[in-house]
């Protein structure tokens, strides 16, 4: 038998273990604890009823990379957007048209006896090749890096999507019904027009940004590049038209007018996506 074994007073065993004798005391709750029952604190040691009670309260923290990516300030939107599409688009490297001809949108989708709406927001996470996403993402990181922190989580995060739904409308009136098209073009020209609309408002130049906007348009209606103008031509619109009530409802009186808009305005767009149902 182990000397620390023998009976002791109470006041002097651990009170895990009464056998063992120990003048330690838990700096927290003053009950004597043995060596294997310590855990060592700042000052003194602390039992382990009092290190649980310790680390059920304490604040809780995010991982490093988390805090850089979402702190204050930071484009957590824009990363997630990228995230999610290039996932889908590893999805898609791996099992092949299956994933792309689940996602992608045609204007027959939106027409009776086909009717599958969702497919006007899903087409924006699938695209063509390695480049098409690739370039999408790089100008989703450009923009979304200036956009998100001006307006805000929420409201860029509605931009892009309904910047999105509004290329998707593009194609369903100005596209071949039968024609399938993929990628984010549509909602990034959507942040490319709010960007545009607010900089002009705001009287700051937006010169280059014009010019930049001009050419991939042009670049739209070349033959031969299989790019939908039609998507491009909505999403401007739409981000454009979004962009607008920002700017303009950008005081914070006007922020039940400005939900309200917005609102009203994402109605309209699926008001139209029905429109060959009632038509």
């Amino acid at each position: 038998m182990k000397m620390s074994d023998l009976p002791t007073s109470g006041a002097n065993s651990c009170y895990r273990h009464p056998g063992r004798q120990s003048f330690i005391l838990c700096q927290r709750c003053g009950r004597t604890i043995c060596p294997e029952c310590q855990t060592q604190g700042a000052v003194g040691v602390i039992c382990p009823e009092c290190m649980n009670e310790q680390r059920k309260n304490a604040p809780r923290t995010k991982p490093a990379i988390l805090t850089r990516l979402t702190g204050q300030g930071k484009p957590a939107v824009t990363y997630a957007i990228i995230g999610i599409t290039l996932f889908v688009y590893a999805l898609q490297f791996l099992l092949g048209s299956q994933i792309t001809n689940l996602l992608l949108y045609a204007g027959a989708y939106s027409y009776p006896g086909g009717f599958q709406p969702w497919r006007m927001l899903t087409t924006v996470l699938v695209h063509g090749s390695i480049f098409h996403v690739l370039l999408n993402m790089y100008t989703l990181w450009i923009f979304g890096q200036i956009l998100e922190p001006m307006l805000g989580r929420w409201r860029f995060l509605t931009l892009y999507v309904l910047s999105g739904l509004a290329g998707s409308l593009g194609v369903l009136f100005l596209s071949n019904p039968n024609a399938g098209v993929v990628g984010a073009s549509g909602a990034i020209f959507g942040l490319m027009g709010a960007f545009l609309v607010i900089q002009r408002r705001l009287g700051g130049n937006a010169t280059q940004l014009l010019v930049l906007v001009g050419i991939n348009l042009v670049i739209g209606f070349l033959p031969g590049l299989n790019v939908s103008w039609q998507a491009h031509v909505g999403g401007l619109i739409g981000g454009a038209v979004i962009g607008l009530i920002y700017v303009q409802t950008r005081r914070i009186r006007q922020k039940s007018l400005q939900t309200l808009l917005i609102a009203g305005f994402a109605a309209v767009l699926l008001a139209l996506s029905c429109w060959y149902l009632v038509a």
